[in-house]
């Protein structure tokens, strides 16, 4: 569980969690090893947050949030 506040916890199973292949200079490793992690959130799914909350969110200008609704953030 992810605790956002006091009253909204998103279970762990909302969020998709994969490695993928970091990218920029990496050596003689590059592309071969998965060194970055990327989440997926789809906002419409999540039974945790209230519908002002998913609304609010989707309307949000942030280039992590797709069309659909789908929140992707990349670490690496």
């Amino acid at each position: 569980m992810i605790a956002v506040n006091e009253h909204i916890v998103i279970p762990e199973q909302d969020i998709i969690e994969r490695a993928i292949r970091a990218s920029g200079p990496g050596g003689q490793s590059v592309n071969k090893v998965s060194t970055a992690i990327e989440l997926r959130f789809f906002i419409w799914a999540c039974t945790a947050l209230p519908d002002a909350v998913k609304q609010r969110l989707a309307k949000k200008r942030d280039q992590r949030i797709t069309e659909s609704g789908e929140i992707i953030i990349q670490a690496q």
